[in-house]
């Protein structure tokens, strides 16, 4: 019999200043950890959920040190990154070039996109809502920046069925199940959404990816 979800308190990584202080150390070594969480299998699942065409204006909310930004690069000339962390962006710097790369990067908050209403045909965000603190608003930002019948998608933790991991999650950062997205996402505005489990070999429900359709 599955878990019932029970919204957590906030865990101490919802905190604005103290995710950047978290990633500041992490940026040093997030490459070589990301793959045991979400690898390039994975972003591939998650891109095939998408239809995505040369010309679209993209944006990758959350691109971190710009693992996501690759895979869309493989679609796309230009991907707009956005990151609050400047630990994690000069990462991504290193890769695609601050200024005169395929990459065009902003520092700024998910849940205030420094960006004009109905600018992006895809608004992408993977491992980035879990510091959220009001992911509601975040997600709203989001359906906000995206174009009329443009895309949405969104990839958090999943909330681990066994009870031992629910409290060591719920004390760090947010993690949800699928009822938990839909309440998210309506609360969001959202019409048109649906989720989809994935993750490496070892745990392929690590991730839940949420993909919609703005109205």
């Amino acid at each position: 019999m599955p878990v019932r979800y029970q919204p957590p308190p906030m865990g101490v990584l919802e905190d604005k200043s103290r995710a950047r202080l978290f990633y500041k150390y992490l940026s040093k070594v997030y490459d070589r950890v990301n793959p045991f969480i979400w690898n390039e299998e994975s972003r591939s699942e998650a891109l095939a959920l998408l239809d995505i065409e040369p010309d679209d204006r993209v944006l990758d909310v959350g691109c971190g040190t710009g693992f996501a930004t690759e895979g869309l690069l493989a679609h796309v000339e230009t991907v707009h990154g956005l990151d609050q962390s400047a630990h994690q962006l000069e990462q991504a710097y290193a890769k695609f070039g601050k200024t005169a790369g395929p990459v065009r990067f902003a520092r700024g908050d998910a849940e205030r996109l420094p960006y004009r209403d109905d600018t992006f045909d895809v608004v992408w965000s993977s491992g980035s809502i879990e510091y959220w603190p009001n992911p509601v608003e975040g997600l709203r930002e989001l359906r906000r920046v995206a174009k009329p019948g443009g895309q949405v998608l969104v990839v958090g933790p999943n909330y681990p069925r066994r009870t031992v991991f629910q409290k060591l999650a719920d004390a760090i950062m947010l993690f949800y199940d699928e009822a938990e997205a839909d309440r998210m996402f309506r609360e969001a505005g959202y019409t048109d959404f649906r989720h989809v489990t994935m993750g490496p070999s070892y745990n392929p429900e690590i991730a839940i990816t949420t993909v919609a359709t703005v109205e």
